[in-house]
């Protein structure tokens, strides 16, 4: 099979030749900057400086050469601004297009969040007189058919392309966190407020994407995280009331833009108690399966929910990747495709993106053992 053939296979829930597997193809299923300087080290490429996917987490977009070396499946197009980082940083503060301020710590890793522009005492004509950006900007299609043609013709890779659909990030980010769970539990009229201003900014975005370039894609993905490590952030009911009704526009508006592409939505955590809800408004596709918070095993996921959703992740990333021996990644590579893979419907990554404390062995391991693992010529 091509690598594309491989996965569109799997997402039918088919059995391919092997598991799909990815480095790159998503925002939250690529690779720390650091890490990915290792890598490319470890892997003796001489790669250009990447692009970064996402600034706050330093995201890097994995090149051509380095997919091409792993034999991932996936091929990743970005829909927001290219930022290519040559050097060591962007700066000790960034703000982003939301208003919302960022520093990046001594010695960190990642940008801390600094300030939230709605965050305090505010009204809903707060919420209606902040400066919103323009979801109309021409520089948020342009060149975007183009990119992602070249992304077709440039590998036989499945093609995915990101959208920003966070409604649930965004919000937690204007009006900081502590704010917005009490808005959740207390004043669901203002934070209703902002959700819908958010999708008045991100629907538009999402029509002209996806008018430009959604079909020419395999995957549209988007994400939002709505669980945490023992359950969701907020309570089922919450979730149901408050969000999923703009979580429904959301995947409408993916499905309308791009009617032949599987949706794939990241969500991070504990999300066994709403999956169900997830698949009714149109998610096809969920990532990262973090195997590590509650409910979250394989096996149970597989038996549940596994005829109506694929799985894309599941490799540990709090104990397995990074302190565990080479011979516990490969197995457990083989437990996860063994489990999520039977009859198709899994995509092999880490859980969310791969960080620097990730031994480079242990992520060479994983790809290995995926390559060349068949459960089927497994006796006994």
């Amino acid at each position: 099979m091509t690598h594309r053939e491989r996965v569109l296979a799997a997402l039918r829930h088919e059995t391919p030749d092997r598991v799909p597997m990815d480095l790159g193809g998503g925002r939250a299923s690529s690779i720390h900057l650091t890490a990915y300087r290792n890598l490319a080290k470890k892997l003796g490429l001489a790669v250009p400086p990447p692009e970064i996917l996402d600034v706050m987490q330093q995201v890097a977009g994995v090149h051509g050469s380095v997919q091409d070396a792993l034999d991932v499946d996936i091929e990743f197009v970005n829909t927001d601004p290219a930022v290519v980082l040559d050097g060591d940083e962007i700066g000790t503060h960034y703000t982003d297009e939301w208003g919302v301020t960022r520093r990046m710590p001594e010695d960190g890793l990642y940008y801390d969040q600094d300030t939230g522009p709605l965050a305090g005492e505010i009204t809903v004509a707060d919420i209606a007189k902040h400066p919103w950006p323009d979801p109309h900007d021409a520089e948020r299609t342009r060149g975007l058919r183009e990119r992602v043609q070249a992304a077709r013709d440039g590998s036989d890779r499945a093609v995915c392309m990101g959208v920003r659909g966070s409604i649930v990030h965004l919000s937690q980010y204007l009006r900081g966190f502590e704010d917005w769970y009490y808005d959740m539990a207390g004043d669901q009229e203002v934070i209703g407020a902002l959700l819908d201003a958010l999708l008045e900014v991100l629907l538009p975005v999402i029509d002209a994407q996806l008018k430009a370039a959604g079909d020419l894609c395999d995957i549209i993905f988007l994400g939002d995280d709505i669980g945490a490590q023992n359950g969701l952030q907020v309570s089922p009911d919450t979730y149901r009331k408050v969000i999923m009704p703009r979580h429904r526009k959301v995947f409408e508006a993916v499905r309308r833009g791009a009617p032949e592409a599987f949706i794939g939505m990241h969500t991070c955590g504990s999300v066994v108690d709403v999956i169900d809800d997830l698949i009714e408004i149109g998610v096809q596709v969920l990532n990262p399966i973090q195997v590590s918070a509650r409910d979250m095993e394989p096996r149970a996921l597989k038996e549940r929910f596994g005829d109506r959703l694929s799985f894309w992740g599941a490799m540990d990333t709090q104990q397995t990747l990074p302190f565990g021996t080479e011979d516990e990644v490969r197995a457990e590579v083989r437990d996860r495709v063994g489990v999520l893979g039977e009859g198709g419907g899994y995509i092999l990554s880490a859980v969310h993106n791969v960080q620097p404390d990730v031994p480079t062995e242990n992520l060479l391991a994983m790809f290995d053992e995926a390559r060349s693992f068949r459960p089927e010529l497994v006796i006994g």
